[in-house]
């Protein structure tokens, strides 16, 4: 797995870098710009980028347009994005070109070294990886909607771990339940949610996510911030 990084942090960079070749992982660049990654990616045409949020000049959402661009030369290349906070605007922007081979975790979880690097493995292969606070805050800004009023508390934990990328066993385990029941409570959320279940997890995921995201832009406009 070859990666390229965006950190405008020299700690946090250089961290990074140190514990991906400590696992064996092949880090070709390292950069703290937009136009430097870009540049990066353009030369090494690495597997993934982790990319952060806010970076030079502005740091607003430089890192994000970086990444979105990086998609746009790349549509390949899997990008995992960290962030100090949960940032719900980045995180759909992103979700909006496409959640196969995309992640979106919070810095805090680079420290915890395992969800991490699962974190990223899941992302080189194609899945989906959305920081579990993230997806926390959008479960409750949609808690408005009828739909997913309908759902039982534990087919919403299975919702939240769905949308976090899990796939059917990762969640059995989680809950500590079987593949049965894991498999009789997404047919149910999809039944309630109005969504056509797909045994392909990459697209249900997809499907619940811009579900949650739709559900959360119309509950916005009810609940200004």
């Amino acid at each position: 797995m070859r990666i390229v990084i965006a950190e405008d942090d020299s700690l946090l960079r250089e961290g990074v870098v140190l514990l991906l070749r400590a696992e064996g992982l092949d880090v070709a660049a390292a950069t703290d710009n937009p136009g430097d990654f870009l540049s990066s990616v353009d030369e090494h045409r690495p597997d993934v980028a982790i990319v952060d949020v806010r970076m030079p000049p502005t740091h607003t959402s430089e890192g994000i347009a970086a990444a979105v661009e990086a998609r746009l030369r790349r549509p390949d290349l899997a990008v995992l994005v960290l962030s100090a906070y949960v940032e719900q605007s980045f995180a759909t922007d992103l979700l909006a070109t496409g959640s196969a081979g995309l992640g979106y975790l919070l810095k805090e979880r680079v420290g915890r070294v395992t969800e991490f690097l699962d974190a990223l493995h899941r992302v080189a292969g194609g899945g989906t990886a959305i920081d579990p606070d993230v997806v926390a805050q959008l479960l409750t800004t949609t808690r408005s909607d009828t739909r997913l009023d309908r759902l039982s508390p534990r087919e919403r934990d299975v919702l939240a771990l769905m949308a976090e990328g899990l796939g059917n066993s990762a969640i059995a385990e989680r809950l500590v339940v079987t593949d049965g029941a894991v498999h009789k409570h997404i047919r149910n959320i999809f039944a309630k949610l109005d969504l056509s279940p797909d045994d392909r997890a990459d697209r249900r995921v997809t499907a619940v996510l811009r579900y949650l995201d739709n559900a959360r832009r119309g509950a916005g406009t009810h609940h200004p911030r």
